[in-house]
């Protein structure tokens, strides 16, 4: 049933969204075989990485091993930082440092920071050839460099940045790296334009970059650019870029500019994935309700309900849309049952009100107007003025 779950299953990338969702979500039996699936009919490295990482969180390190093996036959040094995990988790350091070595000589190569805070390094981690290992310098000055910048303006740090960056510049000559780290800081800074045109011509002459093509959906997002957003967005999944989120932030960029089939084949194609989630549930409602479904809005709001009967946000929703189809019972009721769990939302407080108002309740409707008005909402004394003083 789970398998016949997956729409767009032609591609490897959908199967690897899919297992990293039944792994998360304790179910590695499952990821696996959906993952045997796949393999069977799509010869792709990153089907038997993923097959590995899920038996990997099972215990199965033979059959992990195994699967890196031949992601790396197929795509040689890809599997290489998943065999050191594996060998450090059997204790194995000897082993586990070999293919950490081939790593960080390959173009897979991961950062620094990455490897020292990976917990499956922790059986190995206290070992004397773990620590002459490190002794070595893997990463030029250059490569810290920029890591720090990425570190600093992740923490808001933006003079610190900005005196790595200097000295970047004045050791070394200018190139794409050093453009990107510049163009963190000015992201960070405000300078979205400028973002834009630098990293826009770094994506031409380097398409496939999923780093230059992240910072400039942030860029684009950050000068209210939606179109442009969904653009970059999409050449991101067509990448095949493993980030299910992708999806939700694509579609939320066609919720601005007016392209609801196109949002809602987004927000479908991501609870195809995580079908709990609730964030994604209640985008669906919007979206349906924005399109003109009323109904079909209701039947994601009740959904995302029952599997989150303690969430305010999730009464509003449903309540907000019974509010727009004059269903005044029903919205009152989930009005309600949010302010139990929420009393000091001003808004529900005047929707409530309305509600109410509209359903022949006056008195119960000032009520609901004058406690909206004591929680701040100034919108609230023009119903107070028209309805509540004789």
């Amino acid at each position: 049933m789970f398998c016949a779950g997956i729409v767009y299953g032609q591609q490897a990338v959908d199967y690897v969204l899919k297992a990293k969702a039944l792994t998360n979500d304790g179910r590695a039996d499952l990821a696996i075989t959906l993952l045997t699936r796949a393999i069977s009919e799509i010869n792709e490295s990153r089907l038997y990485a993923e097959r590995a990482e899920a038996y990997t969180i099972k215990g199965d390190y033979s059959g992990a091993i195994s699967d890196y093996n031949e992601a790396n036959r197929i795509n040689p040094f890809s599997a290489e930082y998943g065999l050191s995990r594996i060998y450090a988790l059997k204790g194995d350091v000897g082993t586990s440092l070999y293919h950490l070595e081939m790593n960080l000589n390959s173009a897979f190569k991961r950062s620094e920071k990455e490897i020292m805070l990976d917990p499956a390094f922790g059986p190995v981690e206290n070992s004397p050839e773990w620590r002459q290992f490190w002794k070595k310098e893997w990463y030029s000055t250059r490569e810290k460099s920029i890591s720090e910048i990425e570190y600093y303006v992740s923490t808001g740090k933006i003079d610190e940045s900005k005196d790595i960056l200097s000295e970047l510049k004045r050791s070394y000559q200018t190139d794409n790296d050093i453009l990107y780290a510049e163009s963190l800081i000015n992201l960070k800074s405000g300078k979205y334009q400028e973002v834009i045109r630098v990293i826009t011509e770094l994506v031409n002459s380097n398409p496939e970059n999923e780093k230059y093509l992240r910072i400039l959906a942030k860029a684009q997002t950050a000068s209210s650019n939606p179109a442009g957003t969904s653009n970059t967005y999409t050449k991101l999944l067509d990448l095949g870029t493993a980030d299910s989120k992708l999806l939700i932030l694509r579609a939320d960029c066609y919720i601005k500019t007016g392209e609801t089939g196109k949002a809602l084949t987004d927000i479908e194609r991501f609870l195809d994935i995580y079908p709990k989630d609730k964030e994604a549930l209640s985008l669906a409602g919007k979206v349906e309700a924005v399109a003109g479904d009323n109904l079909k809005a209701l039947e994601y709001f009740s959904a995302n309900l029952k599997l989150h009967p303690n969430d305010p946000g999730c009464y509003i929703d449903r309540a907000n849309s019974y509010f727009v189809s004059k269903s005044w019972n029903w919205a009152i009721k989930d009005y309600s049952m949010s302010l139990d769990l929420e009393p000091e939302n001003s808004d529900v407080w005047l929707n409530k009100g309305i509600a109410l108002l509209n359903s022949g309740k006056a008195e119960d409707a000032c009520h609901d107007f004058r406690k909206s008005f004591s929680l701040g909402n100034k919108r609230a004394s023009e119903y107070i003025s028209r309805n509540c003083i004789k």
